[in-house]
Parts: C-alpha cells; structure tokens; sequence
C-alpha cells in the first residue's frame, strides 16, 4: 500500500469516526451536546483536526444526515423486498420509516429539522436523499400507480414525517401508533395489514 493510499485510508476511518462519535453524542444527550470540544476528546483527536475535516458544526450535521438518509433507505429498500406482495409494499416501507425515525430520533432531526446545507427535492440532491426518496415512491407506485408518482410520494413522505414528529414531540396519543398508520395506508390506498 502506497504512502497516499494509507493516509487517504486513514482520514477516510477518521472522518467516520467523528461522524459516528457526533451521532452518538446527540442520540444520548441530545444536539447541543454536540461540541468541538466534545467530539476532540472522545475520539482524541485535537479540534483543528476536526476543522480539517467539517467547516463546523452544520457541516458536521450534515455528515449525520447523509449517513442517516442512507441507512434509511437501506432500511426501506429491505422493508420493500420483504414484503409479500406489492400491495403490502406501501405498509412494510411506512412502518420501516417510523421505526427508523423511532430508533434514531436525534438522527432523524439532523435529517429533516436541522439547519443544513444539504440541498432537497432536486437532481443535485445528494445520493442517499434521493435513494429515500425512490424507495417510498416505488412502494406508492405499487399502491396508486404511476399517475404523478413524485408529488404522491411527496405527500406520502410529509404524511410520515409528521407522524414521526408529532410522535416524537409527544403530541398524539401514546399507544395509537398503529391505528393512525393504518388509517393513512387506508387513505393511500395502501392494504391495510390486519
């Protein structure tokens, strides 16, 4: 291995780190938690090599989205391929949205209430936006066909996001999660799992 190699190597594993270390931070005490100071010491590295990598904090929110829109597409790409029949395609993929938005709740603000630079609802969206995107619309086409597939999916996304936020803003009524789920499927013309 080449001398660049190894250092390309090297900074490519630091910069996940500080990634999963900011992650981590917020999931347990929140985003404010989230400091130069903070992430330097626990991955024991000094705050200019922080700068070396992220411009400052939004660019490390950033960083937080991206990996977490990533794994929520994976999470909805898996939930789509499982499920037994296109018309159950829409319930798997709702479902995999609110738990990951349930598991990964600082996460999920990075994605969707943080300030960001990242750029939404466009071709220069970055990969894994776009990859969430797709999956909720391949699984809406299975449901409502391909009349205006995009702005379905919009409205399909914006109906999840609000339950996932106003659930985890503790503004609806506990243990009715299910049945509000099952009443927007019922509105997409999603099958309703019994």
């Amino acid at each position: 291995m080449t001398a660049q190699r190894r250092k390309d190597r090297e900074r490519a594993e630091r910069h996940r780190l500080i990634l999963e270390t900011a992650r981590g931070i917020a999931e347990a005490d929140g985003w404010d938690a989230v400091t130069t100071r903070r992430l330097s010491e626990a991955i024991e590295y000094s705050q200019p090599v922080l700068y070396s990598h992220f411009t400052g904090r939004t660019a490390i929110v950033d960083g937080v989205a991206l990996v977490g829109f990533g794994e929520l597409a994976g999470a909805l790409r898996a939930a789509l391929a499982a499920a037994p029949r296109p018309d159950a395609a829409l319930a798997a993929v709702a479902a995999a949205y609110l738990r990951f938005a349930g598991e990964h709740p600082a996460t999920y603000r990075a994605m969707f209430s943080m300030d960001t630079g990242l750029t939404f609802a466009d071709e220069s969206s970055p990969e894994p936006l776009r990859a969430a995107f797709a999956a909720i619309r391949d699984a809406l086409v299975g449901v409502t066909g391909a009349h205006d597939p995009e702005t379905r999916t919009e409205l399909a996304w914006a109906a999840l996001h609000g339950l996932a936020t106003l659930d985890a803003g503790h503004r609806l009524r506990p243990g009715h999660g299910e049945r509000r789920l099952a009443a927007l499927l019922g509105l997409l013309g999603a099958d309703v799992p019994g």
